[in-house]
């Protein structure tokens, strides 16, 4: 199982030259930000309640990037806000 600081960089570093936030709550389940390109304190996209538990592979993380991705390309406009309801986020 990879660390929180690894697993915030990849997720983070994945998103790359947009600003990504990954966060950590007490309840273990995290919560991405992606910011947008033109401004960025602006969140295009912020998904809540991903269960870190279940990022224990590389392809659980890479499904949960590929996701977010969609997400992103689907959202024009204002922040999409989103409760993890996928099977794996």
């Amino acid at each position: 199982m990879l660390s929180e600081l690894e697993l915030r960089s990849i997720i983070e570093g994945s998103f790359l030259p947009k600003r990504c936030e990954c966060t950590k709550a007490e309840d273990a389940s995290l919560t991405i930000k992606v910011y947008d390109d033109l401004d960025r304190d602006r969140v295009h996209l912020e998904v809540k309640g991903i269960n870190a538990d279940r990022l224990d592979s590389s392809r659980a993380i890479c499904n949960l990037i590929t996701g977010l991705r969609e997400d992103l390309k689907q959202s024009h406009g204002p922040a999409l806000q989103k409760a993890a309801g996928r099977a794996l986020y």
